[in-house]
């Protein structure tokens, strides 16, 4: 490991030190709350939309949001390690692709994103299921 790579992993565990951040990946529906400072005020604003892009590279790593805002396409990238910043998944999709890019082009029913569902199996046995003889 040289040198930048050594001071690139320290600053990383400091900046991550006190933070959560969740798994989320490229489809998953996030709410980045995002500290705005105007004047000597600060305020907490949300901005909730689905991620479309995940760069990660190390304390540079970044994720794009695209939100849809009086029917215009909104995006906007984020730094992952950044102080200002906590986010929260609220749903998670099912996508095959890393990047979401094609979603800029399409608006309404063609822009949904099928949500992943977890199953909750049960464990197999080697009996097989009673059954009544009503």
């Amino acid at each position: 490991m040289n040198l930048l790579q050594k001071l690139e992993q320290e600053q990383l565990q400091r900046l991550a030190e006190g933070k959560v951040i969740p798994q989320f990946k490229a489809g998953d529906t996030v709410r980045v709350n995002v500290k705005v400072v105007e004047g000597e005020r600060t305020r907490i604003q949300p901005y909730e939309g689905v991620v479309i892009g995940r760069r990660n590279a190390g304390v540079r790593s970044t994720f794009r949001v695209r939100k849809l805002s009086s029917g215009e396409g909104v995006e906007r990238v984020f730094h992952l390690y950044s102080p200002n910043i906590t986010v929260e998944v609220v749903r998670c999709g099912r996508v095959r692709r890393a990047k979401l890019y094609y979603l800029r082009g399409r608006t309404g029913k063609s822009a949904r994103i099928a949500e992943l569902k977890k199953y909750n199996v049960a464990p197999k046995t080697g009996a097989a299921p009673a059954v009544s003889a009503e």
